[in-house]
């Protein structure tokens, strides 16, 4: 699939007609630049009003087809991430089950859709609300699957990380801990090279220890994590000695209601990531068909319009899409300049910046219309 199409027009001269003029366009492409695909834009006849509807509208036109490829890009960057954040493969992106690059190559008014009858200033305006509110959406979707990712990720990151910081719950089973009227365990964060001198020393930090009480339940890169049980009056002298020595005495939740509630917390979040990742994904992929099939009608649109404002009425123009090779576009920029009328290609060609200049602030200035669709 390519990924950027020039969409042009090219006057059609007074001896010619549009089927002789398309033919002379392919027979020039397949000599001179075969691998260029090329194929027919059908736009249909649609409502001119007035040189000063057309001129005011084409000041507007640059700009709209900016935001418009702008949120076509930002919906399929978010498919993207959304695709690579579930491990899948990114699948072809369709309008109505047509593959995109089909679609433009293939276009078809939708008459029912965008009647041909309506003002285009009317069409554009339709097609602008309808992308600012794909867009508004977008941005509510995208913030609630962040806000469950936010929360899930700072949960993660409590259970990960050092055992100086992280959270010590899930690493604690029922039996580990000893909590009774006279008894309590503390949890010890031990560096890996301290624990010989813990293991030796924690019975005697203090008088009322419970011998060979400590044991490992958990080790990183930096720290191990132990238990030690002792009496409850001894607990504050026992974390002063703990200190001295350079051992770590963590507070933790042990009431077991808690860390099920906690579980069941994360398990809840995770569910909800999922659902809210899949809920956007299947929408990311209706509103890109949507947002792109508005933008070749949009496309379609600005063809007509500067092709009405550069080769005058009735309209007289052959409308094609192409997409040359990086190394042919000079190449075909010339096929292209040939088929135009050698007057009206000198005028257009001039480099005096008080001429014609280009419709829509288009930074290119040619003798026909030409833009760039960029699909990515």
């Amino acid at each position: 699939m390519a990924t950027r199409y020039w969409i042009i027009s090219l006057p059609i001269q007074a001896n010619s007609t549009p089927q002789s003029s398309w033919a002379r366009l392919q027979d020039s492409i397949s000599k001179h630049s075969f691998e260029t695909p090329l194929y027919r834009f059908n736009i249909p006849n649609l409502r001119v009003g007035t040189l000063d509807s057309l001129l005011s509208l084409s000041d507007d036109l640059l700009k709209s087809n900016n935001f418009i490829e702008g949120v076509s890009h930002k919906i399929r960057r978010q498919i993207e991430d959304l695709e690579r954040a579930a491990g899948v493969l990114s699948s072809s992106l369709t309008v109505d089950g047509v593959p995109v690059d089909s679609y433009l190559t293939r276009f078809v008014w939708d008459e029912a859709k965008y009647p041909t009858m309506s003002p285009l200033k009317e069409i554009i305006d339709g097609i602008h609300v309808q992308i600012s509110k794909i867009e508004d959406d977008l941005k509510v979707r995208v913030a609630e699957y962040n806000n469950v990712r936010s929360q899930l990720n700072a949960i993660n990151r409590k259970q990960a990380g050092s055992l100086t910081v992280r959270d010590l719950s899930n690493l604690l089973k029922p039996e580990d801990v000893v909590a009774t009227e006279h008894l309590t365990t503390l949890l010890a964060v031990v560096s890996k090279y301290s624990q010989k001198d813990w293991l030796s020393s924690y019975e005697t930090l203090t008088t009322y220890v419970v011998p060979r009480s400590s044991k490992k339940l958990h080790e990183d890169n930096e720290y191990a994590l132990y238990t030690v049980t002792l009496f409850n009056r001894d607990a504050d002298n026992f974390r002063l000695k703990a200190r001295e020595r350079g051992f770590q005495i963590r507070e933790f939740e042990s009431n077991p209601e808690t860390q099920e509630s906690r579980k069941q917390e994360l398990e809840k979040l995770m569910q909800d990531q999922e659902s809210f990742r899949s809920s956007l994904l299947q929408w990311c992929y209706t509103s890109y068909g949507e947002v792109f099939s508005s933008w070749m009608h949009f496309c379609a649109v600005r063809v007509f319009a500067e092709s009405i404002l550069r080769y005058g009425l009735p309209p007289t123009f052959l409308s094609a899409v192409m997409s040359p090779p990086s190394k042919s576009e000079k190449k075909v920029r010339s096929i292209l300049l040939g088929l135009c009328d050698s007057s009206n290609s000198s005028f257009w060609n001039t480099e005096d910046e008080g001429g014609m200049g280009a419709f829509g602030n288009d930074a290119d200035s040619y003798p026909y219309v030409s833009f760039t669709v960029n699909l990515i």
